[in-house]
């Protein structure tokens, strides 16, 4: 049920107080109940005190007189005793309230009733007896006590002095009543109005600005506390990151010594702890078969800064040689000085075996090829050989042949299909593809690269160019590799424009950037199987990407090369055919 009181703090919260989320407000209105309701129990208990000390004072004054109370009305020095009582006995019952559920819930009634009970006690007594107390040392000392103690929800302090004032100058004005004080019987004294109304509004003032900083405090507390919780929600997940990933993630500092190592790295070097990594390796190139690969990792890491598939044969801890391929980069100050270098290992002994295996199925399926193919061709030279016009052949030899041939289909269908596995290779899914939803995709799945690199992109292929029968996810492995390394290879702020036009039968697609370009040397076997690139600064360090985008393209029946030359940006093109 809306009160008087919430009713305007509700209508002043929403004029005058900042916009805050409701979550934060509403533990913020719970913190400021619980700071009252504590407050309010010692403000009770220092009103019975001083209420008590006035109260002694009176029973004293009954058998040895002071002089200064004989200057009071006699009214007054007679029913003084009989107010402190009745002020007694009501803060002797807003005690009990204290601690009951409505106090607990609801500490602003129980404020504005305890000071009622005091303030309005004396004034309802004056209003009985027949005139007007106007109480200036009582009202001074219940709006500074409340003040001081209580300093929060300053339209309480507010309520508690306008409704006294009301009744002392509304009620006394209605009844005509006057004061016991010869010297001043009005109520309507200019001094007295001035000192109430300053002592009111300072109080007033201070409550208000305390008010204000304990709620910006309180949401400066509650905001730290939702982002320590957020840092530790993130500190979480990246420390389960770190110890769950599969790769090796290390940072060694330049005089070859591991700083911090996981889970994973510790297993690739034979050691169950990733502490006794870092306690065991005192020297990083005592690790490497070739103690040269050190010494090349950080030549490397100062002239590129960073390095990628850096591979090496290491010894593990019970002397056994495993592959690794390393990716780090050197993370330095602000002034440019090392501090340390960091990164992924991965052991790539399996793949090492694979292609090995792989290497000697080629060389075993080309010596085995070529025995029947030399056997065949040796039987049609003979036959060849004959002088007559129609050579007759025996069944028999026909059978063989056949035989023969299919042992090479098979052989050869064994080798493409190695061949496929070792690069990955296409198998293309046709359809109907419009070419724009194809780099559209490709774009939106790249924007949040593109933002980190601080690049822009502007794409300028149109829907209406002709349908294409092709792959789109395929494409869209083209348009991504394309993108991906002109970011990667490139400084950040870089320009990339993304054209398609048609030429005859064809599209021409572009992907162009004004980055570092590409020399001549390198554009000749950028496509290559395995090419990497002499890199100089930022400049191009490309393999299997481009060799799968050559790969790609080609199996759509297209051409792909590369326009490019040092500081000149490059631009790489390649056609489709467009749908019959």
């Amino acid at each position: 049920m809306a009160t008087p009181f919430t009713t305007v703090q509700s209508w002043w919260r929403k004029t005058f107080s900042t916009p805050i989320t409701d979550e934060i407000t509403t533990l913020y209105r719970a913190w400021r109940n619980r700071f009252l309701w504590q407050r309010l129990r010692l403000w009770l208990w220092l009103a019975l005190i001083c209420l008590l000390s006035f109260t002694l004072r009176d029973i004293y004054s009954l058998f040895f007189p002071f002089a200064e109370l004989q200057q009071l009305p006699e009214v007054l020095r007679t029913q003084r005793l009989v107010i402190n009582v009745a002020m007694l006995a009501s803060i002797i019952i807003c005690f009990a309230l204290h601690k009951t559920k409505l106090g607990r819930h609801r500490p602003d009634l129980l404020f504005l009733g305890s000071s009622w009970s005091i303030s309005l006690a004396s004034q309802l007594f004056a209003t009985l007896t027949g005139f007007a107390l106007p109480d200036t040392i009582g009202w001074s000392l219940l709006f500074l006590s409340q003040a001081v103690l209580m300093p929060v929800c300053w339209i309480l302090h507010l309520l508690t002095q306008v409704s006294v004032l009301i009744y002392y100058f509304g009620v006394n004005t209605a009844l005509g009543l006057k004061t016991p004080i010869p010297d001043h019987p009005g109520i309507y004294n200019v001094t007295f109005i001035l000192y109430i109304f300053w002592f009111c509004t300072i109080c007033d003032i201070g409550v208000y600005l305390y008010d204000r900083l304990q709620r910006s405090e309180f949401f400066a507390r509650q905001e730290l506390e939702s982002a320590y919780q957020k840092l530790k929600i993130a500190e979480a997940k990246y420390r389960s990151i770190f110890e769950n990933a599969v790769e090796g993630i290390f940072q060694s500092s330049p005089d070859g010594h591991y700083i911090t190592a996981n889970p994973a790295l510790a297993r690739i070097y034979g050691y169950s702890l990733a502490q006794e990594v870092t306690a065991n390796f005192t020297d990083i190139e005592q690790l490497y078969v070739d103690p040269n690969r050190r010494a090349e990792f950080v030549r490397l890491m100062e002239k590129y800064g960073s390095v990628s598939e850096f591979e090496s044969q290491i010894y593990r801890q019970d002397g056994s040689i495993v592959w690794i391929s390393e990716k780090a980069y050197a993370v330095r100050d602000e002034q440019g000085k090392l501090l340390y270098y960091e990164g992924l290992i991965e052991d790539i002994t399996q793949r090492k075996q694979t292609e090995e295996e792989l290497r000697v199925f080629f060389h075993a399926v080309s010596h085995d090829l070529r025995n029947p193919v030399l056997g065949t061709l040796m039987v049609l030279k003979n036959l060849l050989a004959r002088s007559e016009e129609n050579i007759a052949i025996s069944r028999s030899i026909l059978e063989r042949m056949i035989q023969s041939s299919d042992r090479q289909l098979n052989l050869i269908n064994s080798l493409m299909e190695a061949y496929v596995g070792e690069v990955q290779g296409v198998v293309l899914q046709r359809q109907t593809v419009q070419l724009l939803t194809v780099v559209e995709a490709a774009i939106v799945d790249l924007e949040p690269l593109l933002e980190q690199n601080q690049a822009k992109l502007t794409n300028l292929v149109s829907a209406d160019l002709p349908l294409l029968n092709a792959d789109p996810t395929q494409l869209w492995r083209v348009f991504s590799n394309l993108i991906v390394n002109a970011l990667k290879h490139n400084p950040p702020g870089l320009l990339l424009t993304i054209n398609a036009i048609r030429k005859d039968d064809k599209i021409y697609c572009t992907v162009s950037d004004n980055g570092v370009g590409i020399s001549q040397q390198q554009s000749d076997r950028l496509f290559d199987l395995y090419f990497r690139g002499a890199s100089i600064g930022n400049s191009v360090s490309l393999g299997l990407g481009l060799y799968l985008c050559k790969q790609i393209i080609n199996a759509h029946g297209g051409e792909i090369g590369v326009n490019s030359a040092l500081n000149a940006g490059a631009t790489f093109w390649f056609t489709l055919p467009i749908a019959d």
